[in-house]
């Protein structure tokens, strides 16, 4: 029996010391994030090829229609005509024909 009282202590030392444990916060320690350092450059690389050709682009609007020209000069003035036989001849514009239907 003296073994049984034994173990018990002993367990209810362990229940007592893992409540303890239980009340007291966690600490988190990070690692520091190691520092990148860059290495020597590497050689040039390969000229790429030539792109293909664009499409031809949209036709412009119509240009705005410009100034108006100078009036030209007064031409000269025609010769005096003859003086007429005495007939005097009339000339009538065509008669209008009756609208089609």
């Amino acid at each position: 029996m003296h073994r049984s009282t034994l173990t018990m202590a002993a367990l209810a030392s362990a229940a007592a010391f893992m409540l303890v444990a239980c009340d007291r916060q966690p600490v988190v320690v990070v690692p520091p994030t190691p520092v990148a350092v860059p290495g020597p450059a590497g050689a040039t690389g390969a000229t790429g090829s030539t792109g293909a050709t664009g499409s031809t682009g949209a036709t412009g609007d119509t240009g705005s229609t410009g100034n108006t020209g100078n009036t030209g000069d007064t031409g000269a003035q025609g010769a005096t005509g003859r003086p007429g036989s005495g007939t005097t001849v009339l000339i009538l514009p065509p008669a209008a024909s009756a609208p089609t239907k």
